[in-house]
């Protein structure tokens, strides 16, 4: 991590960043949340369900619509489906995507501004993986509707399961819930943060070995050839290896307990796990509301690899809308359908492989980085005898040492601005602006402006911010999320179940109304200022 970045965490974990208090854009139409909100008149739910599809595009579920036959068909034809719903920050990553939802706040709210400074933690161990780095929600600020609902009844529970860590940890915060994730080893863990050891059913759960039993499998379509549009052959996918269907997984049952997290199959394993610490926990039987989240990423894997235009990302698709199906029909056959809600997301989109947009599309998508200007500002201050470490770059955003300029008797802002220049050099950079400008910008009618306000937390020593063409991502993969625009922010929010008015709304919405939207329902209280308001329309 870098140096400048670890100065501010050092004082974040020993005090707490302060909180962002400057005002968020209300989604039309939409009520902000009540002071006190009034529980509904008939029986309170019993559980709640998050499901989140990791790098989900709300657009799969119209263009794959007539081949859906499972749960993303069930919640798309019988819940609230909000179509011009919203991860509206600009860093459209897994960690502040997932700390959106449950918290009903922004980045710059939650703290959680990045993947790089998502729930990495040295200090919190996993059990039983002593090779792999230990993950919490120290960074984490504030609360989530977990807290929430254990505010008004301290015998509700949470389980939170995925194959990410911070898809697991952050949909319930800081909150020490049961929280599990899938490293790669065969088995299902945490750290030493929730627990110090495994629960028996855990235990029970990974003795099964279920993992390794996908070795030598191959992942085949799921329809005939002619249901495909997207050509199989495309060498810019994958890196130029392994392109072409069938994809396998080694015969080695530890390689391929690894290798599983790249395809579909990993997100039938954490379904079963979840379902298997419903069951253990008996959520959902009372006497409190107790909250279920499932964090699918196989989707983002593929995404990553083949492009979401692939032919693999259409077959993940489908493959998703059955495991979700399972996992729907499971839960209604455990728990009484009529006291479970259900709520869909994503926690970002996802861009075209640059090489694969249309040809007409210009300025052309590139793959880019800031290294160039980085490298020249690093030879400047070399001259002006300032530490080279005192300006980086980490990836989208450019953080300064003041004091190390302070020490050398060098106006930081004069560098800054050399850096801007030099930026604005570089093919595919589309605009370099000043983080203190924008917090003064339109964030009304320029929604780059209004989603990196919503990103950055104040006191994070970020002073410029780098948004590149429409199309162009940052160069290291095939293709990737993190930008703010809408093709890596427009994710689907269907609120499905009793209480919620089923319909299809196409209103500006944004992830951070989940939360506040199922308070409202639940009749419970948020314990903090949120960005997020209740959206009316998907209640009763």
């Amino acid at each position: 991590m870098h140096r400048i970045l670890q100065l501010c965490f050092g004082v974040v974990l020993a005090a707490g960043c302060a909180k962002a208090q400057s005002a968020s854009v209300p989604a039309p139409g939409a009520s902000p949340a009540p002071a006190a909100a009034t529980a509904p008149a008939a029986a309170k739910p019993s559980l709640v369900v998050m499901i989140t599809i990791d790098g989900f595009r709300e657009g799969n579920l119209e263009k794959f619509g007539p081949q859906l036959r499972g749960g993303l068909a069930r919640l798309t034809s019988g819940g609230a489906w909000f179509t011009g719903a919203q991860q509206d920050h600009a860093i459209t990553e897994t960690a502040p995507g997932h700390a959106s939802l449950l918290s009903g706040r922004f980045p710059r709210s939650t703290g959680i501004a990045a993947n790089r400074l998502g729930v990495i933690d040295e200090a919190s161990p996993l059990l039983g993986f002593s090779g792999v780095v230990g993950a919490s929600p120290r960074r984490f600020h504030g609360t989530t509707l977990v807290d929430w609902i254990r505010a008004r009844d301290s015998r509700s529970r949470a389980l939170s399961a995925s194959m990410k860590d911070r898809g697991a940890i952050l949909p319930v915060g800081t909150s020490k819930q049961e929280v599990y994730w899938y490293p790669g080893d065969g088995e299902f863990t945490t750290s030493r943060y929730y627990a110090d050891s495994l629960p028996d059913w855990v235990m029970k759960f990974n003795a099964r070995n279920l993992p390794m039993t996908y070795a030598g499998k191959s992942w085949t379509p799921l329809l005939p050839d002619s249901a495909y549009q997207e050509r199989d052959s495309v060498a810019v996918e994958g890196g130029g290896t392994d392109v072409v269907f069938p994809h396998l997984l080694p015969p080695d049952s530890m390689a391929a307990a690894s290798l599983i997290r790249t395809m579909p199959f990993i997100d039938d394993v954490t379904v079963a796990f979840a379902l298997a610490g419903v069951e253990a926990l008996h959520l959902g039987q009372g006497p409190g509301t107790d909250v279920l989240a499932v964090s699918l990423s196989a989707n983002d894997l593929i995404n990553h690899r083949y492009g979401p235009d692939s032919k693999e990302a259409h077959d993940e698709v489908l493959r998703v809308d059955r495991t979700i199906g399972v996992l729907l029909d499971s839960l209604f056959k455990l728990r009484d359908p009529s006291r479970v809600v259900v709520v869909l997301t994503a926690d970002h989109g996802f861009a075209t492989i640059p090489e694969l947009d249309p040809p007409t599309m210009t300025p052309r998508p590139m793959r880019v980085t800031l290294l160039p200007a980085l490298e020249f500002i690093h030879d400047r201050l070399k001259a002006l005898q300032v530490d080279t470490m005192a300006v980086e770059v980490d990836q989208q955003v450019v953080l300064i040492d003041r004091a190390a300029f302070a020490k050398a008797h060098v106006k930081a802002d004069s560098v800054l601005t050399l850096f801007q220049q030099a930026a604005k050099q570089i093919p595919g950079v589309f605009r370099i602006d000043r983080f203190k400008d924008l917090l003064k910008g339109d964030t009304i009618n320029d929604p780059i402006t209004r989603r990196w306000v919503h990103q950055i937390p104040p006191d994070y020593p970020v002073e410029l911010v780098a948004t590149l063409t429409k199309g162009s991502i940052w160069a290291g993969l095939v293709t990737t999320h993190g930008s703010p625009y809408d093709y890596d922010s427009n994710v689907p929010i269907i609120f499905y179940g009793p209480g919620f008015a089923p319909g299809r709304y196409n209103e500006f919405v944004r992830t951070v109304d989940i939360a506040p939207t199922l308070a409202q329902l639940l009749g419970v209280k948020p314990l903090e200022k949120l960005d997020g308001v209740v959206l009316r329309r998907a209640l009763k």
